[in-house]
């Protein structure tokens, strides 16, 4: 590995390219209101808008299995070859061609949701090549041990974009933010993905003209052909979700079991290759590793839920019984989902700091509500009403005790988030109006924190194949592909059964997937904290780290 960056040129390097993790956040925050606006203006019912989900996020997984065949059969890390640079500024010109496509699809007058759909699988393709290699510079244009550091700050710039992201694309969708969406058309897409691709053309002009360190590594990369056949599996059925519409056209099979079977497969190709490469570990690279493959499954859990709890929302919204909001107005209740991610994201970095214990209880307290106090005042700037978010606070409240309670160690902040997460979804599925709004939000606090607790487990322990791991989990964002359109197939029974069942609507009783979601996750914490401890790493006792 080359020495770490001098200090002069470090902090240039590095605030190029932070400026990637903004967009990344900007994008898919902003998914939550570009979904009610495509089901509306291409006429779709829940499970087709949230396919938008499916091909964004799907993305992510095919641009990371084309790195590891790449490096497969070359034997050498393609990426690192190239170059992180590089690699990152190709990434952002897959990014402009999307959404250059993007554009210019709604400059064609029978313009379709597919073409849309194309287009977002384009500019997420770029991104998982970013986020790959900007990752992987983050960590390398310093020490290693404070590499999370470093990624904290890009973290906590992420969460940034997902909180304006929501609210800037309102305006350029529906005029203003208290806008009708009746009012917006095919032509508001061609001006939103302009101003992104000139955005994108900015930030590679700047990358190509920094001077930027270049990280290099000798590593060889070992071939693992078990892990390979499980992961292509997983690429081929994959397909079948996103092209779910057409195979029902040609085959009369429904949708909405298309999707589920893909679901379910994914699911047991990873449950069958955690049993295999336990009764043998010979071909199976990183997932020889039981903590690996569990936090493979955990990924893509906790990604899925993340995404479908907000992606979901515009339906459950538009309940008599939530609101009735027209799509145009719940960008406010979009951009505090997202925004409570920030939230606990600032609040759990605090823990890579060394400040005195007095010091850091008092900031755990004062830094949650000013990232609070932000999120209220951009509402207020675009004009959107804060009145219905200002008692969130008291959800802010049980995060602050939950983190105190963690002791930032990973193993119970996992256990104690998911635990309060999965009775959180439960109030929700219980109540209605604000409460249950309140509650399924809260989502997003509890979520803040889950990544940085599941990956630091998962590659735990797997020495030479931690690189190799960590691009297993990074094809895990799969979930967020797959998950939201299976509670989008639950949202549409309501169009089948008008009264609901039992006093509940179908869209609501949806948010039952995040309640299993959350409950897993917490038996994932019990479980992998156990397999660890087999191995000679007891977790009761580690620190965490927030990316």
């Amino acid at each position: 590995m080359n020495p770490p960056t001098p200090r002069h040129h470090f902090h240039s390097s590095f605030t190029t390219l932070i400026s990637v993790f903004f967009f990344w956040g900007f994008v898919a925050a902003s998914n939550g209101v570009f979904i009610p606006f495509c089901k509306q203006y291409f006429q779709l019912n829940q499970l087709q808008s949230q396919l938008i989900d499916t091909s964004f996020y799907g993305a992510y997984f095919y641009g990371a299995l084309v790195l590891f065949v790449m490096s497969y059969f070359s034997q050498v890390d393609i990426l690192n070859k190239m170059g992180y640079k590089r690699g990152i500024i190709i990434g952002l010109f897959i990014s402009i061609a999307g959404a250059l496509g993007l554009a210019y699809t709604s400059t064609i007058e029978q313009a379709t949701f597919g073409m849309v759909l194309l287009s977002f699988f384009v500019i997420a393709l770029g991104f998982s090549l970013q986020q790959i290699a900007a990752q992987s510079f983050a960590v390398a244009l310093g020490k290693p041990e404070t590499g999370a550091h470093r990624l904290n700050l890009a973290g906590g710039i992420n969460s940034l974009g997902t909180l304006l992201g929501p609210l800037v694309v309102s305006v350029m969708l529906f005029g203003n933010v208290q806008g009708s969406a009746d009012a917006a058309s095919i032509s508001s897409i061609k001006i939103l993905y302009l101003f992104l691709a000139g955005l994108f053309t900015v930030v590679a002009f700047v990358f190509i003209v920094s001077s930027m360190p270049k990280v290099t590594t000798n590593e060889t990369i070992e071939r693992s052909p078990k892990a390979l056949l499980a992961l292509l599996l997983i690429g081929l059925a994959f397909p079948v979700a996103l092209f779910a519409d057409a195979i029902q056209e040609h085959t009369g099979i429904d949708k909405s079991y298309l999707v589920l079977a893909v679901l379910l497969f994914t699911l047991a190709t990873l449950f069958i290759a955690l049993r295999l490469s336990a009764n043998n570990p010979v071909g199976w690279g990183a997932m020889q590793y039981p903590q690996l493959v569990l936090g493979m499954i955990a990924i893509f859990i906790y990604v899925g839920v993340e995404v479908t709890v907000q992606s979901n929302m515009g339906a459950l919204l538009k309940q008599p019984l939530f609101g009735g909001y027209d799509e145009s107005n719940i960008s406010h209740y979009i951009s505090l989902y997202w925004g409570s991610l920030m939230i606990g994201r600032w609040t759990g970095a605090l823990a890579v700091f060394s400040w005195p214990k007095r010091v850091k209880q008092l900031l755990s307290i004062v830094v949650p509500f000013v990232a609070f106090a932000l999120i209220l005042g951009v509402n207020l700037l675009k004009g959107n009403p804060i009145d219905e978010l200002v008692m969130y606070a008291l959800c802010i409240m049980v995060l602050v005790v939950a983190l105190r309670l963690s002791n930032e160690k990973p193993a119970r902040m996992l256990m104690v988030v998911s635990l309060l997460a999965t009775l959180a979804m439960g109030v929700g599925l219980m109540t209605h109006g604000q409460v249950a709004i309140y509650a399924f939000l809260s989502g997003g606090l509890f979520c803040s924190v889950m990544w940085p607790c599941i990956f630091a487990m998962a590659i735990t322990g797997l020495g030479k194949y931690t690189s190799q791991g960590s691009a297993f989990l990074i094809m895990m964002i799969l979930g967020g592909a797959l998950i939201p359109p299976v509670q989008g197939a639950i949202c549409d029974l309501d169009l089948s059964y008008p009264n609901g069942l039992g006093g509940f609507s179908f869209t609501h009783m949806s948010y039952g997937i995040a309640f299993f979601c959350f409950a897993y996750l917490a038996w994932h914490a019990l479980q992998t904290t156990k397999v660890l401890k087999k191995q000679g790493f007891d977790f009761s006792h580690a620190q965490s780290t927030t990316h």
